[in-house]
């Protein structure tokens, strides 16, 4: 006597595992891939040692500062040019035109670049790098003022590594203005590839081509989005 799930009739199971390409019953097509590639250069001579006698830049010596200058205006940046007699007096410019009130200063920045600070105005505010200062305090700051590692002037680049007269990165990256002084004399390379050697891998990087800017799908340009929507760079010769 039949009953109604008996009747009733059921799809028979699916393909097993093991029974598709790649299972355990043959070589998948990766397997049979790789061992025609293998086959091909089985009789290959090695390969030849990569040229290493390339150019590690396009810039003549003499030609350096004035293209990083040129690439740095090219982002936007403001650059100046002084000597360490006018230096004290231009960041006191800068920040005065700039109506600044308070100014965050890296531990060890040299004395010699805030010695012309009090011209400003009595009321400026000398700030300490604070480990435990938070984002709200840091994005009151008016401007922070640092020196770097090292600048690239075919990429318009300036980079930081978190050295005692740089600061900690987010000091860099919150407030609004940015005063970064180079020393021309030996901060300055020409390419990437001669600023790789000189920089410590271990350490903190921040790269900054420009201030801070972002476009949308309609390339509208905003500037301070990521960090300083004006960056001032001192280049600082002997």
């Amino acid at each position: 006597m039949s009953t109604g799930a008996a009747a009733t009739s059921r799809p028979g199971p699916g393909p097993g595992p093991g029974s598709g390409p790649g299972s355990g019953s043959g070589p998948g097509s990766r397997e049979r891939i790789l061992a025609r590639i293998r086959a091909a250069v089985a009789d290959a001579p090695e390969a030849p040692e990569a040229a290493r006698d390339y150019l590690d830049t396009h810039t003549p010596a003499a030609r350096v500062i004035d293209l990083l200058a040129e690439n740095l205006a090219d982002y936007r940046a403001l650059v100046h040019r002084t000597d360490s007699d006018g230096l004290p007096a231009l960041i006191a410019r800068l920040l005065a035109e700039r109506g600044a009130r308070t100014v965050l200063v890296p531990p060890l920045l040299p004395a010699l670049w805030l010695s012309a600070l009090s011209s400003v105005g009595p009321d400026l505010i000398k700030v300490e790098d604070d480990p435990g200062a938070t984002a709200r305090e840091l994005d009151v700051v008016d401007s922070v003022i640092t020196g770097c590692a090292l600048a690239i002037a075919e990429t318009g680049t300036l980079v930081l590594d978190a050295a005692p007269d740089q600061g900690r990165r987010r000091i860099t990256l919150v407030p609004d203005h940015h005063i970064c002084v180079v020393r021309t004399a030996d901060q300055v390379v020409g390419s990437v590839p001669q600023a790789m050697p000189r920089l410590d891998p271990t350490r903190p990087l921040t790269w900054i081509s420009g201030p801070s800017a972002t476009s949308d799908i309609e390339l509208d340009r905003v500037e301070g989005v990521h960090g300083p929507r004006t960056l001032e760079v001192i280049l600082l010769s002997e």
